[in-house]
């Protein structure tokens, strides 16, 4: 019998090694999900499991109320902070959550990340912080949702970074790209004040960004 969702399940297996070799999560910290739009299931990482060790049967399948559909593991904890987005950005089908550095040092101030490296207009003009909850609540999600309002990435106070894509792919870019730029700009603050980029320049990056590179689809990966 095939796996249920077996492409997603490996994605997800993939991707959360790479968390661990470009160093942006530890331990077991962290999670990732793909939301199947045609299914209406979500393939999520399992709670507390260390990467190097998760397989594709690891991986759990649940609906968007939290029902377990395929998979022996218990889901992340942090789950509602996916279902979340896939319940109302109909734009987005991948998430990607870590306790990266940088990220988390400007989530612990309360920061928003501003326009200070073109490479933020993947996500949008600015990163802004959401709201600090509970990890794992239901607050910390609706927090993380109304912080992303026209935004892909999104800084959990005292907490970390949540960033989302079309896939997978995007949206782990997109994570690479914003913990950069967070460590950028907290070595910037630590000398001086960064010069910002302007409204418009952010604006037409986000335009450049809509043609730039090669298109990866989730047969790909």
């Amino acid at each position: 019998m095939s796996l249920l969702l077996a492409n997603e399940r490996e994605q997800i297996v993939t991707f959360g090694r790479k968390l661990l070799e470009q160093g942006l999560t530890r331990g077991t910290s962290g999670n990732l999900s793909i939301f199947n739009r045609r299914e209406r299931l979500m393939a999520i990482s399992p709670s507390g499991l260390d990467y190097l060790l998760t397989s594709a049967e690891d991986v759990v399948v649940t609906d968007l109320e939290g029902r377990i559909v395929d998979g022996a593991r218990n889901p992340s904890s942090e789950r509602a902070l996916h279902t979340i987005i896939y319940q109302n950005r109909d734009d987005l089908s991948a998430v990607v959550h870590t306790h990266s550095s940088f990220s988390t040092v400007l989530s612990c101030l309360g920061w928003e990340l501003p326009a200070i490296h073109y490479m933020i207009a993947l996500s949008g003009p600015t990163v802004r912080c959401a709201e600090y909850a509970t990890f794992g609540s239901q607050q910390l999600a609706v927090n993380a949702l109304a912080a992303m309002r026209d935004r892909n990435a999104v800084l959990l106070a005292n907490h970390g970074l949540l960033t989302a894509g079309c896939n997978l792919a995007s949206a782990f870019h997109i994570t690479t790209e914003i913990e950069f730029c967070a460590e950028i700009y907290w070595r910037c603050r630590s000398v001086g004040q960064p010069v910002l980029l302007d409204q418009a320049e952010m604006s037409l990056m986000k335009e450049k960004f809509r043609t730039y590179g090669q298109i990866i689809s989730d047969t790909e990966i």
